[in-house]
């Protein structure tokens, strides 16, 4: 034939070629079309579980290190989606050189995603308290590490999308269908794995690196397996090279995890850790209480208790609110135990239930020398009886009027899981709880550092229907090391609390204290002062009571409004 019609032959042929499904050896392929498109799919599940496990680090590691938890989800999923974006926009360059591409993309994820959370806890622990232009480095820190790895994460779908084509044509939406599931079931795997797997059995950092190891294998063993025939040359022993230099680094990080995390340790808390692990609801650390070290209480970072200064807060805490009936008290929060040792003091208390979420803190104060030391053995006394639990579904269950004072001995509230115990529906359980002329005295966090969260705490309790009165107490300014919150946190109970939030400090570098803010709270009006019959407290009086009051109420920030399960207020 000759012509247009040799020619229109000539067309319809490239067209039935192009749409044509390809045979295993035309498509360069050692199986079977239907099997490389399951193996592609397969690839695609186990690349998006491990996309989303760097998400969720990310998250969990910024909320833990900074603090907020809302914003830094915020912050890594927004910039992370974003970088997605981008990243598909430039893989549209990349799909002529589709295999390698992806095997490159793949090394790089596994490697940068692997190490994050390794690196960012580098940088907080060992330059955290550097300050100046350094002060927030590892917010800037987990802004790039969340762009890098959305900006992989988003150049796999265009090229993972050319690869399954060139195994099989098909229409652009079934294809898309395909891949699409195999993604969210992969995100779906990945989503539920790091919660209940690799974080309580692994931790956040082997967990990451772990999950760059298979990542790694994952994307290598794709296109080295199905798709080594569109490698050139050089491609075929440099793709290998670098998988095996990322597995080798990671593994290399792994061994090392034990070794870094207890350096990291001593650069945060100091060289006299002796205690320090996970208990699968919060990390616990403690330092000094031998030879002349002042004790120091960490949970989840967040410095609990201090020699030098617990005295002081736990006594303002306490003896205020059993100035009236203190037959049966509520201990929420508190595990250390010295809250419960100021309680215990008062002849007049026949029981005491004390709720703490971890169970590790409350086995440490029981058996560990120093710091049941200072809680005076409290939990010797048959009077103390603890429950592991969370505090606010453990009151939905309490009798109502079951007792005479509630001690509200947890951390600042903040928009955190913890905000909830600092919400009107919190406060309408206590109240509950409280029985005629009952008392509730709540730890509300530095009033002048924070005065509009403190304000905050007691809005909120009067809306629950309870009366207020206000004090702060002078947290001193003793020299030497001090308690003090970590980077990014308000100051916890037994912290230093007038130590603002701010990423230049770390727990172990802490400033002098400024003021711990209290509210006291009744049906009626409570009347602030010292139970005349009761032991006396040894850094606290009638008179400095008063004056503590008129105090906190000179900063006071009208008009604010409760904050509740929906709606917390302690964001700013």
């Amino acid at each position: 034939m000759s012509g247009p019609e040799s020619s229109g032959a000539a067309r319809a042929a490239v067209a039935r070629v192009r749409t044509a499904p390809c045979p295993a050896g035309r498509a360069g392929l050692p199986v079977r079309p239907g099997t490389g498109r399951f193996l592609v799919l397969v690839g695609v599940f186990v690349c998006a579980a491990c996309g989303l496990v760097y998400e969720l680090e990310l998250v969990a590691l910024a909320s833990y290190l900074i603090g907020d938890s809302v914003t830094q989800a915020s912050v890594v999923l927004s910039v992370m989606v974003f970088a997605m974006g981008i990243g598909s926009l430039a893989a549209k360059r990349l799909r002529r050189h589709a295999a390698v591409a992806f095997g490159v993309i793949e090394a790089a994820l596994a490697l940068v995603g692997g190490c994050s959370a390794m690196v960012l806890y580098a940088v907080f622990a060992f330059t955290g308290g550097w300050g100046g232009v350094w002060t927030d480095g590892p917010r800037c820190l987990l802004v790039a590490f969340s762009l890098a790895i959305g900006l992989l994460i988003g150049a796999e779908v265009p090229l993972l999308m050319e690869l399954i084509q060139r195994i099989r044509r098909q229409d652009a939406g079934g294809a898309v269908a395909d891949l699409f599931a195999a993604d969210y079931v992969g995100a779906l795997v990945g989503g539920l794995a790091f919660p209940f797997l690799l974080l309580p059995r692994l931790g956040q950092l082997t967990g990451a690196l772990l999950t760059g190891a298979v990542n790694v294998v994952a994307g290598g063993a794709l296109v080295l397996g199905l798709f080594r025939r569109d490698l050139g040359p050089r491609g075929r022993w440099l793709l290998p090279a670098a998988t095996l230099a990322v597995l080798a680094v990671l593994g290399t990080a792994a061994a090392l995890v034990g070794d870094f995390e207890r350096a990291a340790r001593q650069a945060v808390y100091g060289a006299g850790v002796r205690v320090a692990g996970g208990t699968g609801v919060q990390e616990v650390v403690l330092t000094g209480g031998t030879r002349g070290r002042p004790l120091s209480l960490f949970l989840d970072g967040r410095l609990r208790a201090g020699g030098r200064d617990e005295r002081r807060y736990h006594e303002a805490l306490v003896h205020p609110a059993l100035a009236g009936p203190h037959t049966r008290v509520l201990i929420l929060g508190g595990g250390d135990g010295l809250a419960a040792r100021e309680v215990l003091r008062h002849p007049g208390v026949a029981r005491v239930d004390l709720v703490e979420p971890g169970p590790g803190i409350v086995r440490l104060a029981r058996t560990d020398p120093a710091l049941s030391r200072l809680n005076g053995h409290a939990y010797a006394d048959p009077r103390l009886h603890a429950t592991t639990a969370d505090a606010f579904q453990w009151l939905r269950g309490a009798p109502p009027s079951a007792y005479d004072v509630v001690i509200e001995d947890l951390p600042d509230p903040g928009i955190t899981a913890g905000a909830k115990l600092y919400a009107e529906e919190f406060y309408g359980l206590v109240r509950r709880a409280l029985a005629p002329g009952g008392r509730l005295a709540v730890h509300a966090g530095p009033v002048s550092a924070r005065p509009r969260a403190f304000w905050t705490v007691e809005a909120t309790v009067r809306a629950a229907g309870l009366r207020t009165a206000v004090y702060r107490v002078d947290g001193g300014a003793q020299p030497g090391p001090g308690p003090g919150p970590r980077p990014g946190h308000d100051p916890g109970p037994g912290a230093g609390p007038g130590a603002a939030a701010g990423s230049d400090r770390t727990a172990a570098r802490a400033r002098p204290p400024a003021d711990w803010g209290f509210v006291l709270a009744s049906r009626a009006t409570p009347v602030l002062r010292l139970d005349p019959r009761g032991p006396r407290p040894h850094t606290l009086t009638d008179a400095a009571l008063a004056a503590d009051a008129r105090a906190a109420r000179r900063t006071c920030v009208p008009g604010l409004l409760p904050s509740t399960l929906v709606s917390p207020r302690y964001g700013d």
